[in-house]
């Protein structure tokens, strides 16, 4: 397997993450997940209210499927920030415990943090939270993924460009 390309060392492009978010990623893009932060330390992503997305009609909260992309999502960029390369990886395991329902007309984030990375698997931790009351949580996850998933990048390499690629 050849070395997966290497992220600029000072930083993570939040342009290149947006872009396997919403192209690599294409449900993603459909329901307007954008990324607010990212750097190794911590991912946020955040998905807009939008009625197209709500799981009960009577109080207009957001679907759990919804919120369960979110938070599987920005757990996946923080393996992508720990590693500091783009490789292909897969969600092994995500456990959510969800605290409550996501309110109605209000923007769900979700931030996440790549705590362990073996050579194989990489461990994180998540939480989703409306912006306003951070404190109040909606979803506390921990996951673990597959590095290495398989040999394609996670987005072609016209569309991702970081350094070593043309």
């Amino acid at each position: 397997m050849s070395e997966a390309p290497r992220i600029d060392p000072s930083g993570v492009d939040p342009k290149i993450v947006e872009a396997i978010v919403q192209k690599g990623i294409p449900h993603c893009g459909a329901i307007g997940i954008k990324v607010v932060k990212i750097s190794r330390e911590a991912t946020t992503l955040s998905l807009p209210y939008n009625p197209d997305l709500i799981g009960n009609p009577v109080n207009g909260v957001l679907h759990g499927g919804a919120v369960t992309t979110l938070i599987d999502t920005v757990c996946g960029m923080a393996v992508f920030a720990a590693l500091q390369r783009l490789q292909a990886i897969a969600t092994l395991d995500l456990r959510i415990d969800y605290l409550k329902p996501a309110s109605a007309n209000k923007e769900l984030h979700a931030t996440a943090e790549c705590y362990k990375l073996t050579s194989n698997i990489a461990f994180t931790r998540a939480r989703a939270y409306h912006p306003d009351t951070p404190d109040d949580l909606v979803a506390n996850c921990v996951g673990a993924f597959m590095i290495g998933s398989s040999e394609k990048p996670p987005l072609p390499r016209d569309q991702a460009k970081v350094e070593g690629q043309s």
